[in-house]
């Protein structure tokens, strides 16, 4: 049964605008702010009425009491399954992804062009588990700056097994960026495949297209500001795996999820060409 805040279309309406809007500014959304985009004309009193509603039925929380609201994980959620994935992908989104894989010849340039897709529509992370790789736990990554530009990743897995790769990222980066940026990862996902992939490869048995999940817990401590969105795929030989994003709760849930779905056809399609 639907919550109760839930039951009217016009609240639902309202926790849609508001956590669009705290997606687009970070900020702590008023009831003036939602009264200038909701389609039917309301008083801020009865706008302010239903966030109260909504923050009663644990929808949204007040920093302090003369802040808006902020959207909960559950807000986010009620958003993804029921608003963001009613949404299309756009013509322009479809032409670049498809461009971005047109250009790749192989499996290591497919994969890693689908990684470099997903993580700009979510400014995020991009993910893509395949089969072989399941076991894999990360111990240790570290990143170099080569003199062209191009950058060297290094992930290294327990008993000192390396997998190396040469990226040409879309801007130039110091060294001192790559260093920060390695020691967040070492901080933050050292240990994290066993825990990860378990996550991502319920997705596959997953009857949705698409699995959304506000709130990792279980693979992270910051986990509950962070927001996973994952879909299968399937090679020529039938084999499975997974592909996703891995971002912040207030992501462009609209555009990432059906991003998502769409690169994991794309790539599922591409794969099945070269296998």
């Amino acid at each position: 049964m639907r919550n109760a805040p839930l039951q009217e279309r016009r609240n639902r309406q309202i926790l849609a605008d508001l956590v669009r809007t705290y997606i687009e500014t970070g900020e702590p959304v008023s009831s003036r702010a939602i009264s200038k985009r909701f389609e039917e004309i309301l008083s801020t009193a009865t706008i302010r009425n239903v966030m109260a509603d909504l923050e009663d039925g644990g929808f949204l929380y007040q920093p302090h009491t003369s802040a808006g609201r902020v959207p909960t994980a559950a807000a986010y959620r009620f958003f993804a399954q029921e608003i963001a994935s009613q949404a299309t992908l756009s013509i322009a989104d479809k032409e670049w992804i498809r461009r971005e894989f047109s250009a790749a010849n192989n499996r290591v340039e497919i994969t890693e062009r689908a990684g470099h897709v997903l993580a700009e529509v979510s400014n995020g992370l991009g993910i893509v588990v395949s089969p072989p790789l399941g076991r894999t736990v990360l111990e240790h990554a570290r990143i170099w700056l080569l003199p062209d530009g191009r950058v060297v990743v290094v992930l290294i897995s327990p008993g000192g097994i390396t997998r190396d790769k040469v990226l040409r990222p879309p801007r130039v980066f110091s060294q001192q960026e790559l260093d920060a940026t390695a020691e967040f990862l070492n901080r933050q996902y050292s240990g994290w495949t066993h825990r990860l992939i378990t996550v991502l490869n319920a997705c596959i048995d997953s009857p949705e297209p698409v699995l959304v999940q506000i709130g990792l817990k279980e693979i992270s401590q910051v986990g509950d500001n962070l927001a996973l969105i994952s879909a299968p795929y399937t090679r020529g030989d039938g084999v499975q795996g997974s592909l996703g994003v891995i971002g912040p709760t207030r992501m462009h849930y609209e555009r990432a999820i059906n991003a998502v779905a769409y690169v994991a056809q794309i790539f599922s399609e591409t794969l099945s060409k070269i296998s």
